[in-house]
């Protein structure tokens, strides 16, 4: 596996979690939370250290998700202000590739790579696949002109969601990945603390 040299730091990292156990053990419920009830949103109700370019829900859940087993790519164009934050506090492997990654990371205004791009799984063992973590500009759950509805398990009848700042075609590439299932990419969309799961299950028309 190949990975970003690490660079000298300039200045010591943000702070990260307080309290490392349970703010970890809060997101993740919120992360769970969030995958159980596709399109719903919930927040990451913590505090910590924020690095120049991450929200604080980005930063949270890299902190809650991420260590030394869990190789996280991020845009090249990144602040290496983010990568220093992640080797100090996670010790993730950062690496160059997509494919590569089990945490594929696009903070707000960097491109995001396709979701074929990403690592679909193994059919043996499909739940080791990319998780995408994508910050978006909006995300609320008023039916609107971004707005898509979603259906599948954890979703009574229908979800209305909207969401600007997704790639252009992003909801295309979803369709798609939902046809992989078992295999495919589950998803994370986060706005400053707000967060909104989308498991491999769900369907998105609209």
């Amino acid at each position: 596996m190949l990975t970003i040299p690490n660079p000298v730091p300039s200045a010591p990292p943000a702070a990260g979690f307080a309290d490392a156990v349970m703010q970890s053990q809060q997101t993740f419920r919120a992360a769970l939370q969030a995958l159980a009830h596709p399109g719903s949103i919930h927040e990451i109700a913590v505090e910590c250290g924020v690095p120049p370019g991450l929200s604080l829900g980005m930063t949270a859940m890299l902190l809650a998700l991420t260590d030394v087993d869990t190789p996280v790519w991020l845009p090249a164009d990144t602040d290496e202000s983010v990568r220093h934050y992640l080797r100090f506090h996670c010790g993730c492997p950062l690496v160059n590739e997509p494919m590569q990654a089990r945490f594929v990371v696009v903070p707000e205004g960097h491109r995001a790579p396709s979701l074929a791009q990403c690592d679909p799984g193994d059919p043996a063992y499909p739940d080791t696949s990319t998780t995408l973590l994508l910050e978006v500009e909006s995300l609320t759950q008023d039916a609107g002109t971004a707005s898509v509805v979603l259906s599948g398990p954890g979703i009574a009848t229908q979800q209305t969601l909207s969401v600007t700042g997704l790639p252009a075609d992003f909801w295309t590439q979803w369709r798609a990945n939902h046809q992989l299932f078992p295999l495919g990419v589950d998803a994370f969309l986060i706005q400053g603390s707000l967060l909104c799961g989308l498991p491999r299950t769900v369907m998105a028309e609209g």
